[in-house]
């Protein structure tokens, strides 16, 4: 249970890894190298780490009875200069969602190396790469909830008009409001749903049902 559960942590830390990467290099693409001058271009994850949402509350929940079937994490958010942006609100909406993004484009990556692993016979690849596919999706859908620091949150800032002051004072709350969220189980379960809903729909499409 333990190796399982630390393998299921470094997946985790893969894939916010790339979460983060992804925005940092859709930042660079839109003109603001903010991220990059600070390291966070990058695929160390090192340099992403959050002590609460990628140490403390997923090691949480893959060790305490009963919490492992249900893990979130989060990283240390991407540094954005809105000022260095051509078009601010709509690069700053592609940066937003270039995070959930990758974690998307994980998925079927893994799924595709899933269906390899059938192919070859290898039943640990399959159930570890469907599992981590499934993860990330998770991350993916997660992310696009619209509370702070969630990149959901910044594309509503922006299709809404909310001032960065305004913003600035619901971030305050937002960890506090994830942490609670997380433990109503209609939030859970349609995160679960609609997770579970991609998951298969890709399944299918690289011929691996899923029942």
């Amino acid at each position: 249970m333990l190796i399982e559960g630390l393998l299921l942590y470094l997946g985790l830390l893969v894939l916010l890894t790339f979460h983060e990467y992804g925005h940092a290099w859709m930042a660079l693409k839109c003109g603001d190298d903010t991220a990059q001058r600070q390291g966070r271009c990058s695929l160390n994850p090192l340099v992403h780490i959050d002590p609460v949402g990628t140490v403390a509350l997923p090691l949480l929940m893959i060790f305490l009875p009963g919490a492992g079937q249900f893990l979130i994490g989060w990283a240390k958010p991407v540094p954005v200069n809105p000022h260095n942006l051509a078009h601010p609100k709509r690069d700053d909406i592609l940066i937003s969602l270039a995070g959930p993004a990758m974690n998307l484009l994980l998925a079927v990556a893994l799924m595709v190396l899933a269906r390899i692993g059938v192919m070859v016979g290898s039943e640990d690849m399959f159930s570890y790469c469907a599992r981590m596919a499934q993860l990330s999706l998770l991350l993916c859908f997660f992310n696009l909830i619209p509370i702070p620091p969630l990149d959901g949150s910044h594309v509503l800032r922006n299709l809404t008009g909310m001032s960065y002051e305004t913003f600035a004072q619901f971030a305050r709350f937002g960890f506090i409001i994830i942490i609670v969220m997380l433990q109503i189980p209609f939030v859970r379960w349609g995160l679960g749903w609609v997770t579970s809903g991609t998951l298969m729909a890709i399944a299918r499409v690289v011929g691996l049902p899923i029942a």
